[in-house]
This record gives structure tokens, C-alpha cells and sequence, in this order.
């Protein structure tokens, strides 16, 4: 079964290096610098610049919202594109904000700004906003020169550093990725091997309940190596705290705000949590940052422990478990800190708050220095270099300041426009390197800095996280399987590996292991070597292995080829089919209707009634997707039941009486209407598929009475000039009123 990744079972080679280089000191490859801390070590930047042309090097066109990331001589940038054309309208077909609308991904030369690639991809499965496009930053990785993403709609791509895919993930259909119409995106975090992402996901198994997970790829093949849930129930669906690296008692950690309110520790390696830290009733946005062994933390949202709001902490990062009351070092309370992320250097913590004041504090017992305005809106984090910080507010601020012992010193205030007229929003950071000042706008990129210095991009001593090698003989603590989850057809032979790891979450070696398939009708031999049964069909569970006292878990899905038919009379009442993502957690269930079992999705006690269920790889093409559907009443509520192919959504909508296609249902980058009344209580057929002709994409529906005779006509078509060219089938509910699906099937299209 082809797959959407580039290597869907390609084991990545054991490559751990003991003091392992983050990255050359004049690059700037992740949003908050070479050392993770907001700082950079350059020195002879620029005090002052204008608009007009004083040490402005270069500007490029560009949208843009997060903080650059600059390696190798080259400026990557991620945001937004094709925005400007006109919507267009019509009685029976309404397109939306514009059907060139995608992602928007860049290179630049670092020395001119000359365009060297770029790439573009559709948002769909999503209900986030044009204008947050592109919220987090990409991530580089100075090993290999790879740069990666997390779009706002989930698409995690890998490109090398000429703009080759390598792989891509998208994560909606692909791990049940949740965004919403916030648009609060993860950024990627790349350590050893690894590229790890964050983000709310909706999955299958014991994964189906929604929780913050990070995921754990190779960085050279998109594998799964792990995923960590240290949380619990979430509070916000999205959150962007992006996770930081560092060494804290002898163990490697990623640690991060949650979903749930909470700050983690897990081993890096293996993503076992280590410890939590109870911070607020709300998600997590700020990244902490690290000194030593102390985690600084902060937020905006309501404090656990009184009635007031925000909060910065020092936390002591040596610890196990719980250490909400044991850990905390100081805290000042009722700041509002709840978007930019601080820096640390010369022993001073620096914030800035909600209302763009910047804070001054005394990091190793919070006293604070000094409190200095520089505007209204705070969300850009402050970067900190040559005695200077740097700093944006959204309102088209880019500000410099001359840091020392008292208030800073405003050296330079400019005010970046869109047309002349209205501010640019500014949301990100400045990264610098090679002796320059980069960042991002709404109205382009700039590039600042000395005009008569000569430009080298030549790199600096690597900085390093230091860590003592692994005891070779030391006794195992953990183990780990690669692939720990995995999406495979019936015909795919697996090889599986065991992995040991010490204490601190250093590896020692690969292991033999005792394999049990649970409840997947699978056979595995000593090796770790996995076939499946090929009449066994569609399925999903997990694989044990143990050695000696350890024990680890891989998860499977397996998917069989087209046909896909699915009447659920073969499945228990209050269960749904478990190869299904995002079915469970008892949103979908199986229901006996007069004697018929069917998929019955209730109106939800609390939250958005809305969800959409894939079952199939991201791959597929060239599919046609059908159910019959039925819809209640509930006084004056009726609901919506769709059908998902290749990105696109057909939907019976209840209370308009309408039949539409679309895609991007935030902006509605495509879309049409057709009247068509239908009634509750009464059983209707849909069908769907994706055509491709030329360049174009032609999206066609069809709805009728179930006891009719199928219509040749579609009743509604609608054309993509830039179509979505894959994707999962699935289907859609939103539950204002009980719906059900029944002889849900996936059938190739003739030829």
C-alpha cells in the first residue's frame, strides 16, 4: 500500500551522539536561537535602522507571522499566499476567501534575499483563518541541513535544504491532529534524530480521548519512534508552547507547557514523563526557557491557587513526579505573560506581557529590575544580542533597546506598514546571524544590518549539550519498539526492533525480546518480524514486547485495499470500528436501529458538535466514498452528515436544506450550494468522488432517497483550479440533532 511518507517502515540507523551539537552559533536555526534561550552570541549589530533605507539590506514579499530560520547561508520563512483574488459569486456556486489560498513556505539567500525555492500546500480538515496561516516558526537542522514545518491545517513536512520533500505527514487524517479556529500552532523541535511536534490529537485505541501528545519522528524517514501523553483532560484544543531541550540531572528533557495547564518533563529519547508541574487553568502558549537545573515558566490565564490572573515561575527542574508543591523556586503573580516566550542571559529573566511591557527580573530569586513599554499588543518574544534587545509589538513595532543595570534606553523605534497606511501585524521574533537581523511581517521580510561590513555566513564553534556517555553495562531501565505506531496495508511485512535505555534515558543497545500480537491477527517471529494475515482485512491494535521485567508497546493500524464496506453489524453495541480515526471516545457509536445496526452520532453534552472521521492512508486517490445517512429532529435542530474524499467535504446540511461541497471551511476556498430539501427520520444515500482533468479537480455529489433508484445525474459539481490531489476518505457529522450512517463503503473508481 503506497503511503504519503517517503519510508513508512525504513528503521533509522542508532545514532546517539554523547554531547550532541545543537547548532553553529552564527546560524539561527530554531525561533528561539542557538541556545534555546532567546540569545544570540553576535556581536557589532546595527542600533538603529528605518524603513526608508538606513541599514535595511534587503526586503522580500513575503506574509508572514512566525520568526525566521536562518542556516547555511539561507533565510527560511513559512506563511501565507494567493490571498488576493476575487471571490467569486453566483446564485448557485459561492467561492469563499479565494481558491489559490495555501501555505506558503520560502528560501532566501541570506546575503541579497534573492527567492531560491518555495513551496506551497492546501490547508483543509481545518477551521483555522486565512490570516493565521503560517503561526509557527520552522525548525532547521544543522546536521543535515533539513528544514521542517507543522502547518496550521497539520500538513508536517520535511524538505532538504534545496526545497526536496523528504516526507510529509498529514497529520489530521494521518494521527487525528485537532486545530482550531484560533490557530495556535506547535513548533517542531529537531534533537539527535529526532523531529519532535506537539499538538492535540483525536486518534483510535486508547489514543481516542483528546489529549496534548508529542510525537517523536525520525527526522530522515517521518517513522514513528514515540509518542508521550503526560497530560490529561485538555483545556484549549490548541496551544503552541513549543518544547525546549536541556540537560537537568544527568537526564536529557523536553520540556513544555500542555494543553491541560500543566508544565512537563520527558526523557527525550523515549518521551516517559519524568515530572509535572501544575500551572494554570488554561492551555499552555509561552515556551519556558532553561539556566542550569531552574525552568522558568509563565502564563496569562486564571492561577489555580487564587482567583488572579498570570503568573511567572521558577522552578526547580530535579525532580519526579508531582512537584507542584515542592519545586517552586519563586514566583510573581498577577502578570499577564500569556503569548511571547522569555529570554534569559547574565543572570536577568526577560518577559513581555499582554500590554507590551517588557520585565526586568532577577533570575535567581525574582526581584524585579526594571518594567519599560514598547507599545500595546506583546506576543513577539524578545531576542537578546551585543547588549541589545530586540523586540516586536503586532502593531507594526520593531523595536531596539540598550539593555544595562537600570530601564533600558530606546535606540530605535520604526513602524512597518501594509500600504503605506495600516500597520503590519508583526508576530514573531528576530533571528539573527551572520551579523544580521532578520524577521518576518505581514508586509515582508526584512534583513537589517551594516551596509559596509562584509557578508560571511561562516559558522562558529558549535554549541553543545553536555552529556556524560552511557555506562555500556548498565542495567536496563526501559525499552522501547521502533516503529512505536505504524499505518501498513495486509501485504506489508513489518521488522520491528527492541531498544534499551539506563535510568537517564541513554541508549545502551538493541535487544531480543518476547513478541505477543495481542489481539491483531498477526504473526511475529523471534526476530521482531511482522506479517500480517491477509484475510484477516481492516485492523487495529498493539504488539507487546518484553525483556526480561520491561515491557513496551507498539500501535498498528492495518488497512486493507480497496474495498472498503463497513454495515457494523459484525461490531458491539456502543463500539465503533477501531481502525477508525477520531470514532471513539464516544462520539460514534454503534446503535440498534429497528433490528439494524448502524452509526449513531448523539448530540454532545458539551463542546462543538462537529467531527470528522477518517479510514483510509492520506495516500488514496481515485476512490468513490458512499453511505447511507439519516438524520432526527430536536425541536428546531436538525443535523448536518457528510461524506470526506481527497480533502473535500460533501454535506447534507439539515438547516439550510442544501447540499454543498467544500474544502478549508474557515475560508471556503471552495465551495458550492444546491437547494435540496430532505426530511428527518427519512434514510438518503450519498455518494462522492474526485475527478482530475488537466490541471483541474472536479468534485462531484450525489444524494437520493435510499428506496429510490440512483439518479445518473450529480446533484452538485464544483471544480478546483488548484486541487488537493489525495487524501483519506472519511465521514462528517455535526450532531445538533442525532444522526446516523449505515453501509458506509470505498470503492475503487472504474477506469
Amino acid at each position: 500500500m503506497a503511503h504519503h511518507r517517503t519510508h513508512l517502515i525504513r528503521l533509522f540507523a542508532l545514532v546517539f551522539i554523547l554531547a550532541v551539537t545543537i547548532t553553529s552559533a552564527s546560524d539561527w536555526p530554531s525561533w528561539r536561537g542557538p541556545m534555546q534561550t532567546g540569545v544570540s552570541p553576535e556581536t557589532g549589530l546595527i542600533s538603529s535602522w528605518t524603513t526608508q533605507g538606513e541599514n535595511l539590506i534587503w526586503k522580500s514579499k513575503f506574509i508572514g507571522r512566525s520568526t525566521p530560520v536562518v542556516m547555511n547561508g539561507r533565510v527560511y520563512v513559512i506563511g501565507r499566499t494567493g490571498g488576493g483574488e476575487k471571490p467569486q459569486q453566483g446564485t448557485d456556486s459561492v467561492r469563499g476567501g479565494g481558491p489559490l489560498m495555501q501555505e506558503h513556505v520560502a528560501c532566501f539567500d541570506a546575503a541579497t534575499g534573492k527567492l531560491i525555492w518555495e513551496d506551497k500546500y492546501h490547508v483543509y480538515h481545518s477551521t483555522v483563518p486565512y490570516n493565521r496561516v503560517g503561526w509557527s516558526s520552522l525548525v532547521g537542522d544543522p546536521e543535515t541541513g533539513n528544514v521542517y514545518a507543522h502547518g496550521v491545517g497539520g500538513m508536517m513536512t520535511a524538505w532538504n535544504k534545496d526545497g526536496k520533500i523528504l516526507w510529509q505527514h498529514p497529520l489530521t487524517e494521518d494521527f487525528g491532529h485537532v486545530s482550531g479556529f484560533g490557530g495556535r500552532t506547535d513548533t517542531p523541535v529537531v534533537d539527535g534524530d529526532l523531529v519532535i511536534q506537539g499538538f492535540v490529537s483525536i486518534e483510535w485505541g486508547d489514543y481516542s480521548a483528546p489529549r496534548h501528545r508529542y510525537y517523536a519522528f525520525n527526522k530522515n524517514t517521518g517513522d514513528i519512534v514515540w509518542v508521550s501523553t503526560p497530560g490529561g483532560a485538555v483545556y484549549d484544543f490548541n496551544v503552541y508552547s513549543t518544547p525546549v531541550v536541556a540537560m537537568i540531572g544527568g537526564q536529557r528533557l523536553l520540556i513544555a507547557g500542555g494543553a491541560d495547564g500543566n508544565i512537563y518533563a520527558m526523557k527525550v529519547r523515549t518521551g516517559e514523563k519524568v515530572w509535572g508541574f501544575n500551572l494554570s487553568k488554561r492551555g499552555i502558549n509561552a515556551s519556558v526557557v532553561v539556566q542550569g537545573d531552574k525552568v522558568y515558566a509563565m502564563h496569562s490565564e486564571e492561577n489555580l491557587d487564587e482567583a488572579t490572573m498570570g503568573r511567572v515561575v521558577c522552578i526547580n527542574g530535579l525532580g519526579k513526579g508531582d512537584i507542584t508543591k515542592t519545586n517552586e523556586l519563586w514566583r510573581y503573580d498577577r502578570l499577564e505573560v500569556g503569548y511571547a516566550s522569555p529570554a534569559i542571559d547574565k543572570g536577568r529573566l526577560y518577559v513581555v506581557d499582554n500590554s507590551a511591557n517588557v520585565y526586568a527580573f532577577d533570575a535567581n530569586d525574582g526581584k524585579l529590575i526594571w518594567k519599560h513599554n514598547i507599545g500595546t499588543v506583546g506576543k513577539g518574544s524578545p531576542v537578546i544580542a551585543d547588549g541589545k534587545m530586540y523586540v516586536t509589538e503586532v502593531n507594526g513595532h520593531m523595536r531596539i533597546l540598550q539593555l544595562g543595570d537600570t530601564e533600558p534606553k530606546d535606540l530605535s523605534e520604526q513602524y512597518v506598514t501594509v500600504e503605506g497606511t495600516r500597520h503590519a501585524e508583526i508576530y514573531g521574533s528576530p533571528a539573527i546571524a551572520y551579523g544580521r537581523v532578520y524577521f518576518e511581517t505581514e508586509e515582508g521580510v526584512y534583513c537589517l544590518g551594516d551596509k559596509t561590513k562584509k557578508f560571511a555566513a561562516t559558522p562558529s564553534k558549535p554549541v553543545m549539550l553536555d552529556e556524560k556517555p552511557a555506562d555500556p553495562n548498565a542495567q536496563p531501565a526501559a525499552i522501547q519498539i521502533v516503529p512505536g505506531e505504524l499505518l501498513i496495508s495486509p501485504t506489508d511485512v513489518t521488522q520491528f526492533k527492541v531498544r534499551t535505555f539506563d535510568a537517564d534515558g541513554r541508549f545502551l543497545k538493541e535487544t531480543n525480546a518476547d513478541w505477543s500480537p495481542g489481539k491483531l491477527k498477526v504473526q511475529i517471529d523471534p526476530t521482531g518480524k511482522m506479517t500480517p494475515d491477509a484475510a484477516a482485512g481492516s485492523q487495529a491494535g498493539t504488539i507487546t514486547a518484553k525483556s526480561g521485567t520491561l515491557e513496551a508497546t507498539a500501535r498498528v493500524r492495518i488497512i486493507a485495499p480497496l474495498p472498503i464496506k463497513e454495515d457494523f453489524e459484525k461490531l458491539e453495541i456502543d463500539s465503533s470500528p477501531n481502525y477508525w480515526i477520531g470514532a471513539g471516545g464516544k462520539k460514534f457509536l454503534v446503535k440498534d436501529l429497528n433490528g439494524n445496526k448502524v452509526l449513531a452520532k448523539p448530540p454532545a453534552a458539551v463542546g462543538l458538535q462537529g467531527s470528522d472521521i477518517y479510514f483510509g492512508p492520506s495516500s488514496m486517490k481515485d476512490y468513490i466514498v458512499s453511505a447511507d445517512v439519516m438524520g432526527t429532529k430536536d425541536k428546531r435542530r436538525v443535523p448536518d452528515i457528510g461524506l470526506i474524499s481527497s480533502g473535500y467535504t460533501l454535506d447534507l446540511m439539515g438547516s439550510h436544506q442544501r447540499v454543498q461541497i467544500r474544502s478549508w471551511a474557515a475560508e471556503m476556498r471552495i465551495v458550492k450550494n444546491v437547494d435540496f430539501p430532505w426530511d428527518p427520520d427519512v434514510w438518503y444515500s450519498m455518494k462522492m468522488q474526485v475527478d482530475y482533468v488537466g490541471n483541474k479537480g472536479v468534485i462531484r455529489g450525489k444524494v437520493w432517497k435510499k428506496d429510490d433508484k440512483e439518479p445518473d445525474a450529480w446533484t452538485i459539481e464544483v471544480e478546483d483550479p488548484l486541487p488537493i490531489k489525495h487524501g483519506s476518505p472519511g465521514i462528517y457529522g455535526n450532531s445538533n440533532a442525532t444522526l446516523y450512517f449505515d453501509n458506509v463503503q470505498v470503492v475503487p473508481k472504474s477506469k
